[in-house]
């Protein structure tokens, strides 16, 4: 047997406790959501190489070539869609998925500002005569990515 006191066995044990709850407060359960987020990464990753504006592809637009709006879309996408998307994924932390959520929803917005930047181009002389394809599925996968993050954040009780 021990000769410690049961008194600091038992303290050092709530201590134990203590500390896998505070670390399960911070963090979200993915379960098979994760998976689905995965793969809404991967395809916002393939609509970053597809064409965006004419015949740039998404990844030349967040250099700069096409425009200030779908300049702006292809940053937030890729700062929220992809970068913070992985960073909650690996790190699984809620407040990542908070961010993650408002951050996609902000960067759904832009998509939909970028491509109608690009239907009415024609108004105002910016490049491109229509969304190019990359740009329609990064949309889509950036809506899919803030509704399941959305869930995922209010899924935490």
């Amino acid at each position: 047997m021990n000769d410690v006191p049961n008194g600091t066995e038992l303290g050092k044990l709530g201590e134990d406790v203590d500390q896998v709850v505070r670390k399960a407060a911070r963090t979200v359960e993915l379960g098979r959501r994760g998976f689905v987020l995965s793969l809404l990464v991967f395809a916002l990753l393939i609509g970053q190489l597809l064409p965006w504006v004419g015949q740039h592809a998404g990844w030349q637009v967040l250099l700069g070539q096409g425009g200030p709006v779908p300049q702006l879309f292809a940053a937030t996408s890729t700062a929220f869609g992809v970068f913070a998307s992985v960073l909650a994924l690996l790190t699984r932390r809620w407040w990542l998925a908070w961010v993650c959520a408002m951050g996609g929803w902000f960067a759904s917005v832009d998509g939909l500002l970028a491509i109608w930047s690009q239907q009415s181009s024609h108004a105002n002389n910016t490049a491109g005569s229509g969304p190019g394809i990359g740009m329609i599925i990064a949309l889509v996968a950036m809506v899919f990515l803030a509704g399941n993050w959305m869930k995922t954040a209010w899924s935490r009780t």
